[in-house]
């Protein structure tokens, strides 16, 4: 059990994941009380669940399709992307 409180508590990429899951409504009552106790002790999660809410509110009701990037655009930026992965 103490390596499972372990993982929930230091596991950020974990805890954005079932912040984003919140969100979209399908989180189950175990996922809820892991959240909770990691957002207990990380200031940087709660601050991620904040901006991440807010986004979804401006975001909500906007069709998908307003949206659209260009070509150059894309190619440059999964440049961008690869080149970051890649620095570690």
């Amino acid at each position: 059990m103490k390596g499972a409180l372990r993982n929930i508590i230091y596991n950020c990429k974990q805890a954005t994941f079932l912040i984003e899951k919140r969100i979209a409504g399908k989180i189950t009552a175990a996922e809820t009380l892991q959240l909770h106790i990691h957002l207990a002790g990380c200031s940087v999660c709660k601050i991620y669940q904040q901006q991440s809410i807010l986004i979804n509110k401006v975001f909500t009701g906007i069709e998908n399709t307003d949206f659209k990037l260009d070509e150059a655009f894309k190619k440059t930026l999964i440049v961008k992307i690869k080149k970051e992965i890649n620095k570690n």
